[in-house]
């Protein structure tokens, strides 16, 4: 029967190197995070879809006439519809690719999604800089992952490793998303 340090051919210690599980434990603090971050901003839309209607009418939260709660509440149905979307390719684009730009695309993420349900409170019209910013960094973080899993690929398939180049490229991108 071999145990692990038999198992590995560099022992137990490279299994579980400092590295592998500050990474893991970074990523798993950054997911928590953003879960949570996620959590507070729905939150706020919901309590924002309530003030609204008890504002309109007073009772229910059904108010089909007022334009005022339709677009709050129209706003918050954006939002919750993106987020499972969003934490998805956040998850991968860090996992896959790289953390740290991934990271900083989701933080740029939700503040364009604040952005965009209180532009979106105003006039419509305010609500688009919010939603074309929010897709490109939708882009960005899909493309991250797709990056990712070519590399893992290239790796499997010819030997080829690119993740520093990768890391390099997406971490000198990853500003550019703060161009409107």
């Amino acid at each position: 029967m071999l145990t692990t340090a038999e198992s590995s051919p560099q022992g137990p210690a490279a299994e579980l190197s400092p590295n592998h599980i500050s990474n893991q434990t970074a990523c798993v603090l950054c997911g928590v995070f953003f879960l949570f971050v996620c959590f507070f901003l729905t939150a706020f839309f919901a309590s924002k879809v309530e003030h609204e209607s008890k504002h309109c009418n007073g009772k229910g939260i059904q108010r089909p006439g007022s334009s005022a709660f339709d677009r709050v509440y129209t706003a918050n149905q954006n939002c919750g519809h993106a987020y499972p979307t969003f934490l998805a390719v956040l998850w991968c684009a860090g996992l896959l690719c790289s953390q740290a730009p991934a990271a900083f695309a989701g933080l740029m993420y939700l503040f364009v999604r604040q952005k965009y349900f209180v532009g979106y409170l105003g006039e419509r019209t305010q609500s688009t800089p919010g939603y074309l910013f929010g897709k490109r960094i939708i882009l960005f973080l899909f493309l991250m992952s797709v990056a990712g899993i070519l590399n893992y690929y290239l790796i499997y398939f010819f030997g080829s490793d690119f993740e520093m180049h990768i890391k390099t490229i997406t971490s000198a991108i990853s500003p550019l998303l703060l161009i409107p």
